[in-house]
């Protein structure tokens, strides 16, 4: 009886050990490649009981391989394959999970958790559990599609973008599409996200996406949306009086176009107050100055010819008299003829003198 006393004494502390230092955790995790994952471990921390030492080990063709310890001196990762990925939170007693980033495939196997512990009389216990990881592909889901900041309805000349979102195990390739899904559409590009550097009127239509990765057998589809290019901005040209009225531009269509204010300085609000059509408004004016040139010139040329054509009114005349020889003695009779002098230089050129009266000097002799 004696001896069966002392055996349950001896006996206690281990039967106290094993109701108490038990780990618990799962027999198998399914992590998703190239994300995050915890394969846990843990046991409720029992006074009297120190733990000492924490390994993770992982079995690879058929030996085990220690990448994880931490003791007195630290925590240690001793695989490079895992450094900088894995590790286990500190200042939380009784928890010893591991934490995996960024799986791998080459990640998966069989993972053990070993804890050592150290009891008042300076005796270690360990235990430990494993777990089965294994690495799945998550397939691509449904892809939605971001608008840029302007929105969906931009203004011509504006830069824009449209994103394709679809999460899943990477890699995800995404095409852009120019149409709506199950009719006919026209491809666009291969790239997440859809660019347009200066939008046009013709951009206008509805854009989808799909997206598509090892997992899946096929594409998944986006909805589609309805991208909107509105007209460029309008030019307000305002009177006197600070009323104005909408004209477009039509020399560049090309925002940004700005605003023409009255003498009062009423106006509309935009981000600039030049003239548009500079290049107009002089042309104008060249062929008005131009036009006033040509007319008064014409009307100098009429002018002038007028005062050509036009007989002077002062022209030369000469006095031209004569004797009839054949009248009477007594009766002299003279006549006076009037000669006009032509204007055209191929005339002869002569000077008429006047001659005495024979006559009276055949009398004046007889006396």
């Amino acid at each position: 009886m004696e001896m069966l006393v002392r055996a349950a004494v001896l006996m206690s502390p281990l039967l106290f050990c094993n109701a108490f230092l038990n780990l618990t955790g799962h027999h198998k995790i399914e992590g998703v490649w190239k994300e995050s994952t915890t394969l846990p471990c843990a046991y409720v921390p029992v006074k009297d009981f120190v733990q000492q030492i924490l390994k993770w080990m992982v079995v690879h063709h058929q030996s085990s391989v220690t990448i994880f310890r931490r003791d007195d001196s630290g925590d240690h990762v001793l695989l490079s394959e895992y450094r900088g990925r894995v590790s286990v939170l500190k200042d939380a007693p009784g928890n010893v999970s591991l934490h995996i980033l960024n799986l791998e495939l080459s990640d998966k196997g069989t993972y053990i958790c070993q804890v050592t512990w150290r009891d008042s009389n300076n005796s270690l216990v360990v235990r430990e559990i494993t777990t089965e990881l294994e690495i799945i592909k998550v397939a691509a889901t449904k892809p939605i599609i971001r608008a840029g900041e302007l929105g969906l309805t931009v203004p011509a000349g504006a830069r824009t973008s449209l994103t394709c979102v679809a999460s899943g195990s990477p890699p995800i390739s995404y095409r852009w599409f120019r149409g709506t899904p199950g009719g006919k559409a026209l491809l666009l590009s291969s790239q997440a996200e859809l660019v347009w550097d200066s939008l046009q009127p013709s951009d206008t239509g509805k854009y989808y996406c799909e997206a598509e990765n090892k997992a899946r057998a096929g594409p998944v589809q986006s909805d589609a949306v309805e991208l909107t290019v509105t007209d460029p901005p309008i030019t307000v040209v305002t009177s006197k009086n600070g009323a104005g009225y909408p004209e477009k531009d039509s020399a560049t269509q090309n925002p940004p176009i700005t605003v023409v204010t009255s003498e009062n300085g009423v106006g509309y609000p935009e981000k600039n107050s030049t003239t548009q059509n500079v290049q107009g408004t002089h042309l104008s004016l060249f062929l008005v100055i131009l036009i006033v040139v040509a007319c008064t010139a014409a009307v100098l040329l009429i002018i002038f010819l007028i005062i050509r054509i036009r007989k002077p009114k002062d022209a030369q005349t000469y006095e031209v008299k004569f004797h009839n020889s054949r009248a009477a003695a007594a009766s002299r009779c003279e006549n006076t003829g009037y000669y006009e002098e032509p204007i055209s230089s191929t005339e002869n050129n002569y000077v008429m003198e006047p001659e005495k009266d024979k006559r009276s000097e055949e009398i004046n002799m007889k006396k």
